[in-house]
């Protein structure tokens, strides 16, 4: 299963996101309104700041959000990962609890945003395999420092994807894998085998169908994140 498959696989897993709000026009929802989701308003009188989003599934009740926090989330600050001002625990769990929800509507920053979050985990557990794809090698130039750090300061084995439209610098323990078509181009990923602990696997795989646009998922489904690992090691080395 390539990268746009499993982006089709996740598309068939339904969830219904269920607005609370005393203005249920409100569309802080509608960045997940995607075939795989269905959104549904309910109005409720006097909940005044304390609105909020249900998340169910075919298993049931998933969860909750504040839309307070949900708005945070879908504008979030962009930090390196060991950042004194990067608390990633609030981001963290609201990522875990939309995983494998499709979006549709994502920019780069809200992408980058999410990365920021998996370098993390993967800086602070300190080894393993980190994959990551950025559509180009030239949109890695502005990212060397990160990955300079995430090299001197641990074990982790990094492979950077990307069409091949720049000679990156050399870094400790990372290998370049540069295409010059195929899906490496259009799919901005971000798979971390968790370092041996399934608890800390996650991936972020997203196609961009529209200039900038982003569409897809994450995870934190150790079976999934598996599946991605081995298809990029078979099929890229």
């Amino acid at each position: 299963m390539d990268l746009r498959e499993t982006i089709a696989d996740v598309e068939r897993n339904r969830k219904t996101l269920v607005v609370y709000s005393e203005d249920p026009s409100t569309d802080i929802a509608d960045e997940f309104e995607t075939k795989n989701v269905t959104v549904r308003y309910n109005r409720l009188r006097g909940v005044g700041p304390d609105e909020f989003l249900v998340i169910r599934d075919r298993d049931g009740f998933k969860g909750a959000i504040g839309l307070t926090s949900l708005r945070e989330f879908l504008t979030p600050p962009v930090r390196v990962p060991w950042s004194d001002e990067f608390d990633p625990s609030a981001f963290r769990d609201l990522l875990a609890l939309l995983g494998r929800t499709l979006f549709s509507s994502f920019d780069r920053r809200q992408m980058l945003a999410t990365s920021r979050e998996f370098e993390d985990r993967a800086w602070r557990v300190g080894e393993g395999t980190l994959h990551v794809g950025f559509q180009s090698l030239s949109a890695f130039r502005a990212q060397t420092d990160v990955y300079r750090r995430l090299a001197r300061e641990t074990t982790l084995d990094v492979h950077i994807y990307g069409r091949a439209d720049w000679q990156p610098p050399r870094i400790r323990n990372t290998t370049y894998r540069a295409r010059k078509t195929g899906e490496i181009g259009s799919v901005w990923f971000i798979v971390y085998d968790g370092g041996g602990d399934d608890r800390q696997k996650c991936a972020l795989v997203a196609e961009e169908r529209d200039e900038g646009r982003f569409f897809g998922f994450w995870t934190y489904d150790p079976s999934t994140v598996d599946d991605l690992r081995t298809h990029l090691e078979r099929t890229y080395g």
